[in-house]
């Protein structure tokens, strides 16, 4: 066991008395604080710091009998540290690393798809009004080619053709979303 450091009416702990600290009572209150952060070493060490800045801090409460240890106060406040950590992290969100965020699908934005869409409604009306009834019931509706014949009175091949012609004059009107029509 080892004996308490006696240290000067001061109100600061001096830089050698810490440093004594760290090398008397650093291992213990190391390994505790590996115990308790689930052995993420990073966070233990973090810990072990912040209980000496506490034993900075709060010097009075090093000072003790020669015979009796700092050690019990130390890891009472390493313990009480982890607890509030830990309480800390479970009370906000978990964090997501770069990796995940590297391999997330882009989303796109609201205002993007709502200017697609005008675009494609603006660019539907320049078609004759034969295409633009074949193209809504197709592609907006999801209407089959013989449901769209059935309800236009014409023929599927009619249908085929002109939904094909429909998306060809509107590729020539949209260069830019081509690749989203095909």
């Amino acid at each position: 066991m080892t004996a308490g450091i006696a240290l000067p009416d001061t109100t600061t702990t001096a830089e050698h008395e810490l440093a004594a600290l760290q090398r008397d009572h650093g291992g213990p209150l190391f390994a505790l604080l590996l115990r308790l952060s689930d052995g993420d070493r990073q966070r233990a060490e973090d810990l072990v710091q912040e209980t000496l800045v506490r034993a900075w801090q709060h010097p009075e409460a090093l000072r003790t009998d020669a015979f009796e240890s700092v050690r019990p106060w130390l890891l009472t406040v390493a313990r009480r540290l982890a607890i509030d950590a830990r309480r800390a992290r479970q009370a906000r969100p978990a964090e997501v690393g770069d990796t995940d965020l590297e391999n997330a699908p882009a989303c796109a934005d609201h205002a993007d798809r709502a200017a697609a869409a005008l675009d494609v409604r603006e660019a539907v009306k320049t078609l004759s009004p034969e295409h633009r009834e074949v193209l809504v019931l197709v592609y907006f509706r999801g209407a089959s080619v013989a449901e769209a014949a059935a309800a236009l009175g014409i023929p599927a091949g009619t249908v085929k053709s002109r939904a094909y012609y429909a998306l060809r004059a509107l590729r020539r009107v949209l260069p830019g979303y081509a690749a989203d029509l095909r």
